[in-house]
């Protein structure tokens, strides 16, 4: 006889409609250690702009010396017309936590529409196309995060700053 487990699903699961990702994309964030990757071909307003989930990356940005977060920004200058509250978090801990602009070579349509948020614990978040409200997450999954951790890599490291986010230096 089997009896039900008190701990959550940590594999690999389909995530459906927008409360259902909000309330996964907390839970990636509340199991990072010290380290985010996130890329976003747009910043909608209701992402990453809760209390709780800036409140984690907060927390995440402040966590040791290790801390890193980084996020390519496909459209830099529609999230900064908005003034979307994680800007806001990023100017003021511009050490931890950095912003980049896929360059030229990185404009394929599947990249330009994917969305993700990968963390250290091999947590990830991965919607195949950001419009819609279709996911796959998992808090653990190994096989699952490292090829879009490595995709990530890959874009980030061609990928030029977004320096009309970055703080003046007045």
């Amino acid at each position: 006889m089997s009896t039900p487990s008190d701990q959550p699903n940590e594999g690999p699961q389909a995530v459906s409609g927008p409360e259902a990702i909000a309330a996964m994309r907390l839970q990636v964030l509340a199991a990072a250690r010290f380290r985010l990757a996130i890329h976003l071909p747009v910043l909608p307003a209701t992402v990453f702009s809760s209390a709780d989930e800036l409140a984690e990356l907060r927390r995440i940005a402040i966590s040791g010396r290790g801390a890193e977060i980084r996020i390519l920004l496909g459209d830099t200058a529609a999230a900064s017309r908005a003034g979307h509250r994680l800007l806001d978090l990023a100017q003021r801990l511009p050490s931890a936590l950095r912003i980049r602009t896929p360059g030229d070579d990185d404009e394929s349509s599947e990249i330009n529409t994917s969305a993700w948020l990968l963390n250290d614990t091999g947590g990830y978040l991965f919607l195949p196309d950001a419009d819609r409200w279709e996911a796959r997450a998992a808090l653990r999954d190994g096989p699952g995060h490292a090829p879009l951790l490595l995709q990530f890599e890959q874009i980030w490291e061609r990928a030029p700053p977004a320096t009309l986010l970055q703080p003046l230096d007045l």
